[in-house]
């Protein structure tokens, strides 16, 4: 007994032998493209800024047009059973900006979306995504591999915008979704934008009904994604340019932080300086001492101290570090226990709650102080023998 006839005796449904079966040899492709007067800055993009913005291994003489900017549409948010049913794909051109978008109209056509993909990733140099480090990467490296294919096409820098934008914006915006970062860092907030978490369900109704008008929403949000990735990156690539244009004193400081971590030393410490004229500038003016100090520059380090100081910015921070500057680099022991004494007195006066950090400020300075005055009198004790 045949599996046809198993089927017709446990009461199963009939199979008919003579229903066509459906063959697929490609997945659906759509075009779009923009002018390039929507991407200003771009064609000016060098490797030399990428540097500055991220630790990335980059090419040198990168050509803007070699950057590839990657989005998915996915049938879930991760799993052994996420699929990436749309891929979209943009680059820069002579004319203007190209985004091409691959899509699975059925499960079959996978392997076929995957060879678009891989093909596009296998011509450019570097590759931008927002949160692909975490999500689109593996999903499609994960694919690759389910097809048996090659998935060497991925391995090409990486510069993920999601974790470049937390760096320079999260202190002062604190969410750092794309569609935040459009609204309120590029001005141009969506109208009549499908969520992204709907965009799953919408294509499962499409594979029921398979009429395509229904993707019509989900393939403008993927093409809006990938655009704005490039206006993105080139306007922060502005502000690494010249960082005296950011408004804000958190986004300066950030910069510069983000820059320290990258071992841009003197263009972190330009972002301090900017920065010190803000409402962060204790902040910033401990992080550029530190970089002084970090670096042998101890002088320079108790320069930004002494105008902390005078500036009133930082609380006790720039009095317990001169202390400990006249202490171990100028070797006076008097200077040393007139900046605790005084970082005492700041740390004594009266507040509403006093919480165990500045017990432990008190307790810190009063040991400091004690030890001064004990060093002080071995000292004139020496003398006087």
């Amino acid at each position: 007994m045949n599996l046809l006839d198993k089927l017709r005796a446990v009461g199963g449904s009939e199979v008919k032998k003579d229903r066509p079966a459906e063959v697929y040899t490609d997945c659906r492709h759509f075009a779009v493209y923009r002018d390039k007067e929507e991407f200003p800055g771009a064609y000016d993009l060098t490797a030399g800024t990428l540097r500055l913005m991220s630790d990335r291994e980059l090419p040198d003489g990168l050509d803007p047009r070699r950057i590839l900017y990657l989005d998915t549409e996915t049938t879930g948010l991760g799993g052994s059973g996420t699929v990436a049913f749309l891929v979209g794909m943009g680059y820069l051109t002579d004319n203007g900006f190209e985004v091409h978008q691959f899509l699975m109209r059925d499960y079959p056509e996978e392997p076929f979306l995957l060879k678009h993909v891989a093909a596009g990733l296998r011509k450019f140099d570097v590759l931008c995504t927002f949160n692909g480090t975490t999500f689109d990467v593996p999903l499609l490296e994960s694919r690759l591999l389910m097809n048996r294919m090659d998935r060497s096409c991925l391995d090409l820098p990486h510069l993920d915008l999601l974790h470049m934008c937390r760096r320079l914006w999260k202190l002062r915006l604190g969410r750092c979704n794309l569609g935040r970062l459009e609204e309120v860092i590029l001005g141009k907030p969506r109208t009549d934008d499908l969520p992204g978490s709907e965009v799953p369900a919408r294509y499962f109704s499409y594979l029921k009904t398979k009429q395509i008008s229904l993707l019509d929403d989900v393939l403008r949000h993927n093409a809006q994604d990938i655009a704005s990735l490039c206006v993105l990156l080139n306007h922060m690539a502005d502000l690494y340019r010249h960082p005296e244009k950011i408004r804000f004193s958190e986004d300066v400081y950030s910069m510069g932080r983000a820059l320290e971590r990258n071992h841009h030393t003197e263009h972190a410490r330009k972002c301090y300086r900017l920065a010190r004229r803000g409402r962060m500038g204790g902040s910033a003016g401990a992080a550029l001492a530190m970089s002084y100090r970090r670096s042998g520059e101890r002088e320079r380090a108790a320069e930004v101290w002494r105008e902390m100081v005078r500036e009133k910015k930082g609380g006790i921070l720039p009095y317990v570090e001169l202390a400990k500057y006249e202490e171990h680099v100028r070797r006076d022991l008097s200077a040393a226990l007139e900046w605790t004494e005084k970082a005492m007195i700041m740390v004594s006066e009266p507040s509403l709650r006093e919480g165990p950090t500045v017990q432990e400020q008190k307790n810190e300075l009063q040991y400091r102080r004690q030890r001064l005055l004990r060093k002080l009198k071995e000292r004139e004790e020496t003398w006087d023998s």
